[in-house]
């Protein structure tokens, strides 16, 4: 059996890349599987382990960690770990899915690292940014406080785009979950 491509989409928050991700999904040509990511953070609600996260201890995360057991990790507020296990990725590609993911930037670097031509690393672009500040305050979930911060953070993230195999604006959804889908196909 052939082994899957790895897929890695990145982006600031705002552009979009989880309804790119969630359409991609529509099309079953595509094989496309997700890794289950690890946390070391307490379950919510229903959440179950092996389906929405592994949850694991913060000794544990950090063990593992030092080991080398991730293909990416990082510490999101402090002693809660989040990051994907390379025995996840091997689970889905060595099944022959593609597998998709939705990491950040550096992580997303980090993986073409790792796993050279068999990873194609896609950066997903605002059209612009004052279109990426209309879209975070038109999701009218954050403070403005937290707006301010989210597109510091993009100027930081954007700065990585020239890294990535290939660059997609999405300035029509519908366009670019096409584009990506080519990308896809043709890696």
């Amino acid at each position: 059996m052939k082994k899957g491509k790895i897929i890695v989409l990145s982006a600031p928050s705002g552009t979009g890349k989880s309804s790119i991700i969630k359409n991609l999904m529509d099309y079953p040509e595509l094989n496309l599987g997700f890794s289950v990511s690890a946390t070391s953070r307490e379950p919510r609600g229903k959440e179950r382990h092996g389906v929405e996260y592994y949850f694991i201890s913060h000794e544990e995360f950090k063990r593992k960690a030092e080991a080398g057991d991730f293909v990416e990790w990082e510490e999101v507020y402090p002693g809660t770990c989040y990051g994907t296990l390379k025995s996840e990725v091997q689970r889905v590609t060595e099944a022959g899915q593609n597998l998709i993911m939705d990491i950040d930037v550096k992580g997303g670097l980090n993986v073409k690292k790792l796993y050279g031509e068999q990873a194609i690393t896609i950066f997903i672009l605002p059209p612009s940014k004052e279109e990426l500040e209309k879209r975070l305050k038109g999701r009218g979930t954050d403070a403005e406080n937290v707006i301010k911060k989210r597109l510091e953070k993009a100027d930081f993230e954007l700065s990585f785009a020239p890294q990535f195999d290939v660059s997609v604006v999405n300035d029509n959804l519908d366009k670019a979950v096409e584009e990506v889908k080519k990308i896809i196909i043709e890696a």
